[in-house]
This record gives C-alpha cells, sequence and structure tokens, in this order.
C-alpha cells in the first residue's frame, strides 16, 4: 500500500511506555507494504531522568532487538535511530551518544519547557492553568531552534507539540515559526510530520498545516512517522499525512542511512 513510505518514528517497550518489540513493529510494516522503518526510542540520560525514556544500561538490548528484526525481515529497510530530548546544556551527552552505534538518524525533540515540565505530559497539566500559553509556545519555539541550530539531528521532531491538549495560542506565530524554519534551513534538518497528533486532543498532525506550508517555503524536507507506541500504529494516518504534505506543496519525503539523506517521491 505504502511501498515507497517510510515511518521513521516508532518507540519501544525499553521506553516504558510503549509495547511490541521491533521485530512486531516491522510484522506491521511489511503487512501494510511500508518501504522502511526507523525505529527512535526516547533517548537515555547518563543519569536517571525522567519515567518515559530507556535506561543507559539497556542500549544493548535496544541494538539486539532492531538486529532482530532485520534478521527477522530482510525485506525491510530497518534503519536504527533515537528520539533525542534537546536540552540546553547537555549537548555533549548527545554527542557521545552518536559514538556509541552507526546510527541512522537522530530526531531533535523538545519535550521540557522548564526543568521540571513536559509540555505533553497528561500528569502536567494543571501547569496549562498558571501559563499563557503565547509565553508557553514561545519558550518552546525558543528551545526547538536552538535543537534545530544544534547540528545534532537530522529530523525535528512534532514541531508544533504544544498543541497536545489544545492549547493554541491567540497571536500571531509567524515570527517564531520563521525563526525555527531559518535554523532548520541552515543545519539541514528535516521536518517530522507526525501522525499522532490526530489520536490526540488537538486532533491535528504535527506540524500544522499552516507550519508545513512555511516549512515548504523554506526548502525544508520532511520525513513521516505515525509515533508509534504498539505495532498497530505503524503507518497509522499516513493517507492524511500525504494529503497534507501534498496540500503544503510537497512531493518527496528523506529517508537516511548512516545518516545520509535521500530523497524519495511521495
Amino acid at each position: 500500500m505504502f511501498s515507497a513510505l517510510s515511518d521513521y518514528h516508532v518507540h519501544t517497550p525499553l521506553c516504558l511506555h510503549a509495547k511490541g518489540w521491533p521485530v512486531e513493529f516491522a510484522a506491521r510494516a511489511v503487512e501494510l507494504g511500508l518501504g522502511e522503518l526507523g525505529i527512535s526510542d526516547h533517548n537515555p540520560m547518563p543519569e536517571y531522568f525522567d519515567n518515559w525514556r530507556m535506561l543507559r544500561e539497556d542500549l544493548p538490548r535496544y541494538f539486539e532487538e532492531v538486529e532482530k528484526a532485520r534478521a527477522a525481515f530482510p525485506q525491510l529497510r530497518i534503519r536504527l535511530g533515537l528520539e533525542c530530548d534537546y536540552l540546553a546544556g547537555r549537548e555533549a551527552w548527545i554527542e557521545e551518544l552518536a559514538g556509541m552505534a552507526q546510527w541512522d538518524f537522530f530526531i531533535g525533540s523538545v519535550h521540557y519547557v522548564s526543568d521540571s515540565w513536559a509540555v505533553d505530559s497528561p500528569y502536567k497539566l494543571s501547569e496549562w492553568k498558571n501559563r499563557d500559553v503565547m509565553e508557553v509556545w514561545s519558550i518552546y519555539f525558543e528551545r526547538l531552534t536552538m535543537a534545530a541550530e544544534s547540528g545534532l539531528f537530522e529530523i525535528i521532531g512534532h514541531a508544533d507539540l504544544p498543541k497536545k491538549f489544545g492549547h493554541r495560542p491567540t497571536g500571531d506565530c509567524t515570527p517564531m515559526f520563521e525563526k525555527f524554519l531559518n535554523a532548520a534551513k541552515a543545519h539541514r534538518c528535516a521536518i517530522d510530520v507526525n501522525t499522532a497528533g490526530l489520536r490526540k486532543d488537538c486532533k491535528e498532525i504535527y506540524p500544522s498545516r499552516e507550519l508545513l506550508t512555511l516549512a515548504f517555503r523554506h526548502g525544508i524536507p520532511i520525513t513521516l512517522g505515525s509515533d508509534a507506541h504498539a505495532p498497530e500504529e505503524v503507518g497509522m494516518n499516513f493517507k492524511e499525512a500525504i494529503e497534507l504534505v501534498r496540500r503544503a506543496g510537497y512531493t518527496s519525503c528523506l529517508t537516511f542511512k548512516q545518516k545520509r539523506a535521500q530523497q524519495i517521491k511521495l
């Protein structure tokens, strides 16, 4: 069905909030006819950091499970990646991680808008009552711009994540969008077109059509991702994603092998 397409945002149980191992995700990808699958679990930190990422000592298991999937489904191109939280001042750890394997890609994501608040956490919803929505979005996009500027990532993840629970600013976001997109362009970052937003309160793909259209005008490439946390979510809502990106102007997306990009037609 989707033979030219790749799902580049897939998690495993090692992140402590997903189910199904890479071999199961791969089986679903083959069933759908996907051409490629990118495993991209949440990166470990040097120390215990939060309860929704793999532990450092689990990295060997992560590599082992990806290799099992490759052996079980040789007809499917399975890429090794990580979704890495961008945290200002912790860039050296991402660089260290980069030397631990032959990675195909890193997704750079921002979840934390303060030391203690991951903006997408369902357990921190009460924080929104004490925050100005535009201020939160501004902080988030400042950090997302820094992630793009770091040069550590091939892809920037779910670029308008703060809308997850329906919190959208009423002001003009164009300046913050433009600043981020200029950084992504300068550092050759693709944007993750992430269908998980359709399964959240916002009921909208990340990023919005507005932001994606701006990205196209800036010449920013895209990847496709389901943000699957279970095998049945692989490739979910890709039909809607293709319709969205085509309306924005895109006719191709990127895949990666050992951090080298290849463009494929949609």
